[in-house]
Order: structure tokens, then sequence, then C-alpha cells
């Protein structure tokens, strides 16, 4: 299993700030286990992807095995 955890917005529309989900996971496999809306906000590209606390450069280039964690981060806010 490969852990998702969301922060932010993106705990609000996924309703937990956490899922598991079967491995190996791509990004297309992530976005389509996910409900659409937050399918559709992961498209954002001010929404970055870690893996095993590693930013990813290319969210596309996702790979996880059994044991991973990807976190999903959206743009950071403040004032």
């Amino acid at each position: 299993m490969v852990t998702v955890v969301f922060l932010g917005k993106l705990a609000d529309l996924a309703g937990a700030p956490a899922m598991q989900l079967p491995a190996p996971l791509g990004w297309e496999g992530l976005k389509a286990a996910l409900p659409p809306a937050l399918a559709d906000a992961l498209d954002d590209p001010r929404n970055r992807v870690a893996l095993n606390g590693a930013l990813l450069a290319d969210k596309a280039a996702l790979q996880a095995a059994a044991g991973d964690e990807i976190a999903l981060l959206p743009p950071v806010s403040g004032g």
C-alpha cells in the first residue's frame, strides 16, 4: 500500500488527512483513485507533490511503490 497525505485545502477536498491506496501508483493512477474534485484540483501547477519527503519537479514522474508516502501540498498562503 501507498500512504497518500493531504495537506491544507487538499485535505478538505479529500475529506480526510490521509488514505491508503494500492501500490504501485503513478500520477495518473493516483488521480483516478481520488474524488473528481480533488483530482481536478491537483492539475493546478501550484500544487506540489512529494515522494518520501522529496519534492518532485515533475508530478507526472511519480512512481510510488509499496511502503512509500506521497504528500500533496497546496500553495502556501499567508499574509
